[in-house]
């Protein structure tokens, strides 16, 4: 590769039908309603219908299915007939299978057989389909090189060599198939290499393979995504739940791709979202091959809005609709995080990835950024009166959905109700939207407090609030400094509860602000949490039990410090002191003299 070329491809200089493609696939394309090509077909499509062998340097989702694609079939029609001609290799079966439906689609007119070969798909009708010939096999690195050992796969005649998301390839561990199958070509057959990020071991493939590859580079940038607004948010571990609805409720959206690091958490959250009420289903590499693939038609189909998917089952994914891709957990490398964000803004269109990340991860997040040379802007969790003002808006665009197709026997009722009971129409249409909202359960009211929730401010944002003092350094009248007290709950730890909980029952039970919610104090079996004086009778005088992960708990005001009795350690069953000591850190098993 020391003699390579590079070509830039910055705009779409070419239509299809100045290509010089074969009429049945020409037809295709304009079937389809594709006139111009995008960068990355542009610049890719002639030199490999000249016969030479291209890299692709090229993001997910700018049409480089096409820009293979087309050349391959084109190369296949003017070929006898005979074994295979084309072979593409993917990294998953469900880029095997979008890459398979494209071609197909593409093929419509001519009598091109197209065949998808992967792992976890029976074996019998891929054997006798290769018994019959085909022209193109389109597989997975593993369920190729298991055809090609058994003898039923015949490469002896192939024209041209296809990798798809190479760089893919790498992180699975696939690179020592690829290549056996590159030793087993034919030496004039061409290659086409498509990735977005390139690895020294892909280049040192590309460099022992190809024959003066010609390189395409579409954006002047490796992990160039103008197109796609990336950002995150801080949201400790415990309260990632929390911070993905506040996300989903306050951001306008189509459909959503969340990825989770386990089987285990794509499961959970899940299931989570579909008790809430989204229209969500789970990918991962637990599923069989039919579950997955009834997963995506209905993702394609608009049935699903969410899916929670691992890294290797997202691969393949493309849903033009994908409006926001959230990474619940941090990626641990570059490529992951670029393949990831890939998923949503395809074929140029706007999209937004959003990554949750922990106060312990903001060094990662700045290397994280700092090796793919671009900034991803901080937000603020969305605050309540955010999410409130998103829930109104919508709830009054439908509204005036509805009375654009007003029902003339709703307006007779509307006038007899109103001559019988004397009603205005303010009243009624008061009543009337009270009603939606419950139904629709739409906040009315608009809450003062426009800070995000507590655990997700930053620290400068913390620094605005009155900070209230500890339990120990209260006067003995209760009262803390800034005329801050402590309620009292008997539960802590051992009952299952985080401060989260508590922050989400005096809000939503009692009505609090989360802004003048003070320290949250929660130890093995009790806890405590600080309000302004006003607000903590409030909580006293008209709630006297809240409910806590689903129990109803009492409430108290907590003791002044002078009046609590003092700690004493528990004895264990040897007479050893058991637990932790008020400043020491606990006991370490001898007993006390």
């Amino acid at each position: 590769m020391s003699d390579e070329k590079t070509t830039p491809a910055e705009k779409p200089t070419a239509q299809f039908a100045d290509l010089g493609l074969a009429d049945s696939l020409q037809k295709a394309v304009e079937k389809m309603g594709f006139e111009s090509c995008t960068p990355i077909q542009a610049a890719g499509i002639p030199p490999l219908l000249e016969g030479r062998s291209v890299i692709g340097r090229a993001r997910t989702g700018s049409g480089k299915t096409a820009a293979f694609g087309l050349p391959l079939l084109q190369i296949c029609l003017d070929s006898k007939p005979g074994p295979v001609q084309g072979l593409i290799l993917a990294p998953t079966r469900e880029l095997a299978l979008q890459v398979h439906t494209a071609l197909e689609t593409y093929a419509v007119g001519s009598d091109l057989r197209i065949l998808a070969i992967y792992g976890g798909a029976p074996y019998p009708p891929q054997l006798r389909a290769l018994r019959h010939g085909v022209d193109v096999v389109v597989g997975t690195p593993g369920r190729v090189l298991d055809h090609m050992q058994k003898g039923t796969l015949d490469l002896s005649s192939l024209k041209m060599l296809v990798l798809d998301e190479a760089d893919e390839m790498l992180r699975m561990g696939f690179i020592e198939d690829v290549e056996t199958v590159f030793a087993a070509v034919p030496d004039d057959c061409k290659a086409a290499l498509f990735s977005a990020t390139m690895p020294p071991p892909i280049a040192r493939i590309a460099k022992a393979h190809m024959n003066d590859p010609l390189v395409v580079q579409v954006e002047s940038k490796e992990a160039s995504s103008d197109h796609i607004r990336q950002v995150w948010m801080r949201v400790p571990q415990e309260h990632k739940m929390e911070g993905l609805l506040r996300l989903l409720r306050s951001e306008d959206h189509d459909a959503v791709l969340i990825f989770a690091r386990t089987r285990k958490g794509c499961a959970e959250v899940a299931a989570e979202l579909s008790r809430l009420g989204f229209a969500s289903d789970e990918l991962h590499g637990d599923l069989s091959q039919a579950a997955r693939e009834r997963v995506l038609e209905r993702l394609r189909a608009k049935r699903l809005q969410i899916v929670v998917a691992t890294d290797v089952a997202a691969r393949g994914i493309d849903v033009a609709h994908i409006t926001h891709v959230v990474n619940l957990d941090l990626p641990q490398d570059r490529n992951t995080y670029v393949h990831r964000i890939g998923r949503t803004g395809r074929a140029g269109r706007k999209g937004t990835a959003v990554t949750f990340v922990t106060p312990r991860e903001n060094r990662k997040l700045q290397d994280l950024m700092r090796i793919l040379k671009l900034t991803i802007t901080q937000v603020d969790v969305a605050s309540d009166a955010v999410i409130a003002r998103r829930q109104q808006k919508g709830l009054v665009d439908r509204m005036g959905e509805k009375v654009e197709k007003l029902s003339p026997h709703a307006v007779s009722f509307l006038d007899r109700v109103m001559e019988e009971r004397g009603w205005s129409q303010a009243d009624i249409a008061a009543v009337a939207l009270e009603l939606l909202a419950r139904s629709e359960n739409v906040n009315l009211s608009l809450p003062e407090e426009e800070l995000p929730p507590i655990w997700a401010r930053s620290r400068k944002q913390t620094q605005r609030q009155t900070k209230p003092q500890r339990m120990h350094k209260q006067p003995p009248s209760g009262r803390g400094e800034g005329g801050h007290v402590e309620l009292f709950f008997p539960v802590g730890r051992f009952g299952g509860v985080e401060p989260g909980d508590f922050v989400a029952a005096l809000t939503k039970q009692a009505g609090i602000p989360p802004g003048v919610i003070g320290r949250i104090t929660v130890v093995d079996r009790k806890s405590f949490v600080a309000l302004p004086q006003e607000f903590a009778e409030r909580v006293i005088s008209q709630h006297r039990r809240l409910t806590l992960r689903g129990e109803e708990r009492p409430v108290f005001l907590a003791k002044p410090q002078g009046d609590r009795p003092p700690f004493r350690p528990r004895r264990g069953p040897s007479g050893n002191y058991k637990g932790r000591g008020p400043t020491t850190g606990g006991w370490k098993g001898k007993k006390q003299s």
